[in-house]
């Protein structure tokens, strides 16, 4: 699985021939457009920052866009969302909280998730996660950190931060020497003794 970051909260999850897009930045942002094709679209708010699902398609090629609460199953990769709510940028806004399944592992992408107590059902779907994608500045970095470890992943990513808030987001694991890498490359047997792990991905 290789993992690249394209700004705000827009990943590239790439397992064979298979691409996923998480909340793909859309043409109408301010931010750059996300800018690659994808199989599966995931889009935790409607906001132009992040509801871009439509760019991922290539050519003849259509995206298959989930964009809310419910269970899919695409080309063999499983998605479950649970609804939560987000603050992002003062607008009160339906947020998507969404687990993905695929190659034995399994993510965990908080959205745009802007209140850290979850409901019973986000919490019963968030058991085993592999990694983590949590947003630092709508949670706030002390809260992210916190919501982050408390949810016990191999691996922390984080997202949608400025380098103030990442900075204290670091602080607060005692990780303030983590350095940014430009994609993340990994394998099941890879997340074996990690817990909590911060990884920084350089925006792509």
């Amino acid at each position: 699985m290789i993992i690249t970051y394209h700004g705000v909260q827009s990943f590239r999850v790439q397992f064979g021939d298979t691409v996923l897009a998480f909340d793909p930045v859309s043409k109408n942002s301010e931010n750059k457009a996300t800018n690659f094709g994808a199989d599966i679209a995931l889009v935790s708010i409607n906001h132009r920052d992040m509801n871009g699902a439509e760019q991922a398609s290539r050519g003849e090629k259509q995206v298959f866009g989930v964009r809310g609460p419910g269970e899919y199953e695409i080309s063999g990769v499983f998605i479950k969302g649970v609804a939560s709510i987000s603050n992002y940028l003062g607008a009160n806004l339906n947020n998507t909280i969404y687990r993905v399944s695929l190659e034995n592992m399994n993510l965990c992408f908080l959205g745009a998730l802007s209140d850290a107590k979850l409901s019973t059902e986000a919490k019963e779907s968030l058991d085993g996660i592999d990694i983590l994608f949590v947003p630092v500045d709508t949670l706030g970095p002390s809260e992210a950190y916190k919501l982050a470890v408390s949810l016990e992943p191999s691996i922390i990513i984080p997202m949608n931060f400025t380098p103030a808030s990442l900075k204290t987001f670091l602080k607060e694991g005692g990780d303030e020497g983590a350095k940014p890498i430009e994609k993340l490359t990994i394998k099941k047997k890879d997340l074996e003794g990690k817990e909590g792990e911060i990884i920084i991905l350089e925006q792509q």
